[in-house]
């Protein structure tokens, strides 16, 4: 009877579509970017050794993993049947039983121990040890379970119809639970392609010199763009990698490619290093003033990423530090020097939207009650003091863009600068706006996103380059 033969499954790639060493290897870069330094030694220790050490220090969170839910409805049937279900892993016995006890579907478990790896023909050679020859049946999802299904009564296998076909060449196959390929529209979700809005920022320069339509800037401006959009979405995707068990606690995060488990880790830190590339061949075009500022814009967003982004307020400062670094990325590239007033004003506004980021992520933090989890520097309490900082900043800048209207500065450039002054009260209004919907819970996550998609924030901005315009 099929109810005295016992249910094997997989965890990496089976029951969970994540790799959890690979993830515990990110965790652990995240938590102590140092012991990267210490990762050979312990990898010279064996693999089962590594997978134990890694375990140990990485702290992945185990709650959030995502897991497979049709294997899981599947398992829960047959353990509600009477069949005893086993989790064989090669995944350290620590994190195995972490897995076990969260699912509450698992009558034993079998996993890499510090000593014995067991994966492929150690794996194998353990279940048959176990249940002898043909009987267990057995869930896997990659090549290397071709071995263990050699000696399974039944493979059970998650994948793609080839590996059903191998397996069917050395197994009985009992189930299939289909698995499709990451498609290219998931990669390009990951590389946030919507976010390359922002480097429009590096046209700023040539445009607010009036030299944007001269064929030589426009080129080096363009190149800036696209060498900024590699770059920055080569940062996402690591960003991503290290924010994995923060954006599974998130409500909406927790459906990105790499959170959801829709896109594997290590394929993400593949296209990361593809991008980057990409963007350095780019940006060797432009010269090496304009590599030297997205090489700091580089190092810049690691830091954040790896470290700053959790220290309260040097988070918000270091993100309109970042969106100013692409108005100077422009001057760099096409040789034309962003004023004292165009950096002054970047700051001061893009300070007010990256405090307008946090708090919205703070809210929603609070609401769900995980304040205490959401990976910043901040709690609740914060809350009040995050507004008044973001509505101080934004009005700060509509004060720059007043004094800049008043200076000598604006005579060379507009005719009319007079009509500049419309261009004021709209800030204004745009500015307390954003916080309004902010303090009400409305922003999403990117306050430049919203502000691309939302039709008032478009039409406003409409009406200020029409202002510009008349006052030349």
């Amino acid at each position: 009877m099929e109810v005295d033969v016992p249910l094997c499954i997989d965890l990496d790639g089976t029951l969970t579509p994540v790799d959890t060493l690979h993830e515990s290897l990110l965790n652990l870069v995240r938590r102590s970017p140092m012991l990267l330094l210490r990762l050979p030694l312990l990898l010279g220790r064996g693999k089962a050794a590594f997978k134990e050490a890694v375990t140990a220090r990485s702290g992945i969170e185990i709650g959030s993993l995502p897991l497979r839910p049709d294997l899981i409805d599947w398992i829960r049937t047959q353990r509600d049947g009477g069949r005893r279900v086993v989790l064989v892993t090669g995944s350290d016995t620590r994190l195995a039983k972490a897995v076990a006890d969260r699912t509450g579907l698992f009558d034993e478990v079998i996993a890499s121990d510090g000593t014995n790896n067991l994966v492929g023909e150690s794996k194998r050679a353990a279940l048959v040890a176990r249940f002898g020859e043909r009987g267990f049946d057995y869930a896997g999802n990659e090549d290397r379970d071709l071995a263990v299904w050699r000696s399974a009564r039944h493979a059970i296998v998650v994948g793609s119809a080839g590996l059903v076909a191998r397996a069917a060449a050395v197994a009985t196959v009992g189930l299939v639970f289909p698995a499709t390929p990451p498609s290219l529209r998931l990669w390009i979700k990951a590389a946030r392609l919507h976010q390359w809005a922002k480097n429009a920022l590096v046209f700023l320069p040539a445009l607010l010199a009036h030299a944007i339509f001269k064929t030589d800037i426009l080129l080096a401006s363009a190149l800036a763009f696209l060498a900024f959009g590699l770059c920055a979405s080569s940062v996402y995707v690591v960003n991503d990698l290290l924010d994995l068990d923060s954006d599974r606690r998130h409500p909406r995060k927790r459906k990105r490619p790499f959170a959801s488990g829709a896109l594997p880790a290590q394929g993400g830190l593949i296209f990361s290093a593809f991008l980057l590339s990409a963007a350095i061949v780019i940006a060797l075009a432009n010269g090496w003033q304009f590599c030297v500022v997205l090489a700091g814009y580089y190092t810049l967003t690691w830091a954040y990423s790896v470290r700053l982004k959790r220290a309260a307020i040097v988070d918000v400062l270091t993100l309109a530090g970042l969106y100013t670094i692409r108005i100077i990325a422009g001057a760099a590239a096409t040789g034309i020097p962003a004023s004292f007033w165009l950096l002054a004003l970047s700051t001061f506004a893009f300070m007010s939207l990256g405090v307008v980021k946090r708090y919205t992520e703070l809210y929603d933090a609070d609401k769900a009650g995980t304040v205490g989890g959401h990976g910043r520097g901040y709690s609740a309490a914060d809350l009040p003091l995050l507004l008044g900082l973001g509505t101080a900043a934004g009005f700060s800048a509509v004060m720059v863009m007043a004094l800049y209207i008043n200076s000598t500065d604006s005579q060379v450039l507009y005719a009319h600068k007079r009509a500049l002054w419309l261009v004021c009260p709209l800030m204004l209004y745009w500015i307390s706006r954003v916080w309004l919907l902010t303090t009400r819970g409305q922003m999403p996550d990117d306050p430049v996103v919203f502000a691309l998609r939302d039709r008032i924030s478009l039409v406003t901005f409409a009406l200020i380059g029409l202002i510009v315009l008349l006052a030349i």
